[in-house]
């Protein structure tokens, strides 16, 4: 079964005025699951579910972005710390040598 998209709008009350309206605008980008690009005229209320899904890939991405670097940061930490206590006993720290 098609499902056919209405042109009505609930805040007006009769048909979308598209281009007379201020919520009326362009979305332009790639389709995540696709890749394909859109180019695509709608209502900015009936883009908000897309644009809400959009945003929360985008912090998956950022969270494991920062993880990573987190991740980095603690091993790099680490080395530093060893490297400080063999210097602080006087034994030779194999990184600094030759």
């Amino acid at each position: 079964m098609q499902l056919k998209v209405g042109d009505f709008c609930p805040l007006i009350g009769k048909n979308c005025v598209q281009l007379q309206c201020k919520f009326f605008c362009k979305i332009q980008g790639k389709d995540t699951n696709t890749g394909k690009d859109v180019e695509e005229w709608n209502c900015a209320i009936a883009f908000l579910p897309l644009l809400l899904i959009e945003s929360s890939g985008q912090q998956r991405q950022t969270g494991a972005a920062v993880e990573s670097f987190r991740n980095e940061m603690v091993k790099a930490n680490e080395m530093n710390q060893q490297v400080l206590l063999a210097q602080m006993h006087g034994a030779p720290t194999p990184l600094l040598e030759g």
